[in-house]
C-alpha cells in the first residue's frame, strides 16, 4: 500500500512507461483485432483505459483533463500520445493536489469504503489487467510484445534463449 504520494508517483510512473512501450507498439491494423467475433477489440480496450484514467481521478476528487470517450477509436499513435499526456497529467495531478495524509482519506469506492491509496491502487491494477488482454491481442495480430515484468518471446530470442513455452 501507499504510505506517501512520492510511493504512489513512483510506482504510477513505473507502471505507465511499461503501458506506454505496449501502446506504443501497436499499429492501426491490429487495433481491429478482436477477443471474439462479438466482442471488443484491442483499439475499443486500450482507448476504455486510456480514456478512463481522468474520470477515474475526477470521482475521487483529483482534477485533470477528461479525454472524452467515444465509438471511433482513434489511430495507435493517437492512442499512445493520449496515455503519454494524461499519465503525466496523473502524476503531476496528484504531486499538487494530495498529500501523504490525503492517502488515508476513506471514499466509496464502487459500493465500498476505501482509502485514496487502495482506490488509486485500484486504477493501476485496472491497467494492468487491460495491459494484458492487449497484450494477447497483440500477438494474435501477430505483433512483437515489448517486456513488462520480464522478457517476452522476442526478447528470450534477442538475448539468443529459446522461449518458455
Amino acid at each position: 500500500m501507499y504510505v506517501t504520494v512520492a510511493d504512489l508517483i513512483a510506482e504510477w510512473n513505473k507502471e505507465a512507461a511499461l503501458t506506454q512501450n505496449i501502446l506504443d507498439a501497436l499499429t492501426d491494423e491490429s487495433l481491429r483485432q478482436q477477443v471474439y467475433p462479438e466482442g471488443r477489440t484491442l483499439g475499443r480496450i486500450a482507448w476504455h483505459f486510456v480514456t478512463n484514467v481522468p474520470d477515474y481521478l475526477n470521482e475521487f476528487g483529483l482534477a485533470t483533463e477528461r479525454v472524452p470517450d467515444s465509438d471511433v477509436i482513434p489511430s495507435a499513435k493517437e492512442i499512445a500520445q493520449t496515455f503519454k499526456k494524461i499519465s503525466r497529467d496523473a502524476a503531476k495531478a496528484i504531486e499538487e493536489q494530495w498529500t501523504d495524509d490525503d492517502l488515508k482519506i476513506i471514499r466509496n469506492a464502487f459500493g465500498r469504503q476505501e482509502s485514496n491509496a487502495s482506490i488509486f491502487m485500484g486504477l493501476i491494477k485496472h491497467i494492468v489487467h487491460h495491459r494484458g488482454q492487449v497484450t494477447v491481442l497483440m500477438r494474435q495480430a501477430g505483433l512483437n510484445i515489448p517486456a513488462v515484468y520480464g522478457p517476452s518471446k522476442e526478447g528470450w530470442m534477442q538475448m539468443g534463449v529459446k522461449p518458455p513455452v
